[in-house]
């Protein structure tokens, strides 16, 4: 059988309030996300035995055993083979990481019923963000990652810079540093928003995890400020749970552009310009 190759894009959480907690610990949260166009690659080849090789920028301290999501998605699948990840994307970093290669497999086992395939709760069982990226468009997650509602084009296409600092912020940490677990959800989206539009009602929402990242690693509020500074910066916020920041922008020319000045002027910084999926305004 030839070889099944699938991409893993980064998960950009747009929003991430946090609106209250289970008796069981788990947080519930209600979360705008999308994807960029650029992420991990995996390429599967089937075989009588599981291996994982790990490749790229970002492959060291990478587990290569069952102890990786991926390998883990495949067990849960019934596939056995040879696995390559292509490590693109920062890991630990509120982008996605391995829930998004793990996303990415059940993807090329399942193509786009992959939900259906293992089944939500078994992908909720392997991380609470790869029910979130067993589908790449815009999506409102609620719940602990299981109430999931497709925008379609509710959402426009955006241009963005993620930044990350080279910092890692664990998740439980962040958990922990919250001040307020009972927080509102976000208001009612626009209806088939323009750009500025969206833009202007994405900045009254928020992320309710990025003050206590900021208070494990300050070097967050640098960045933020970084983008902010930018020329054409329309709204700066953490994804996830850190410690990786987006700028968002009007145009294309815009972001690349502050992608370039920021990587200048911080050389340990990983910076990319990237595209988000949605409706197409332009």
């Amino acid at each position: 059988m030839a070889t099944n190759e699938t991409f893993a894009p980064a998960k950009i959480n747009l929003t991430l309030h946090v609106t209250g907690r289970r008796a069981d610990g788990y947080h519930l949260l209600d979360s705008l996300v999308v994807f960029a166009d650029l992420g991990d690659r995996l390429w599967l080849d089937p075989g009588a035995q599981m291996s994982l090789q790990v490749t790229g920028p970002f492959a060291d301290g990478v587990p290569s055993d069952n102890r990786n999501l991926v390998w883990r998605a495949a067990e849960a699948a019934g596939w056995c083979g040879t696995i390559r990840l292509q490590k693109n994307l920062p890991h630990g970093a509120g982008i996605g990481g391995g829930s998004a290669d793990a996303a990415a497999l059940l993807r090329a086992l399942h193509g786009n019923d992959a939900a259906r395939g293992i089944g939500v709760q078994a992908a909720l069982a392997l991380g609470a963000d790869v029910p979130v990226c067993l589908h790449m468009g815009p999506q409102r997650m609620r719940g602990i990652g299981e109430d999931l509602t497709r925008l379609g084009q509710s959402v426009p296409r955006l241009f963005a810079v993620l930044v990350n600092p080279g910092v890692h912020v664990p998740t439980p940490q962040v958990f922990a540093a919250l001040t307020c677990r009972d927080n509102p959800e976000m208001a009612p989206m626009p209806e088939r928003p323009d750009r500025q539009s969206f833009l202007s009602w994405l900045a009254l929402q928020r992320n309710d995890l990025q003050a206590a990242a900021i208070a494990r690693a300050p070097v967050i509020k640098e960045v933020l400020a970084a983008l902010t500074a930018t020329r054409g910066c329309a709204l700066a916020r953490m994804s996830g749970s850190g410690a990786t920041c987006f700028g968002l922008y009007a145009t294309r020319d815009q972001a690349a552009r502050a992608a370039r000045d920021i990587a200048a002027s911080n050389a340990g910084w990983w910076v990319r310009s990237v595209i988000t999926c949605g409706r197409d305004i332009s």
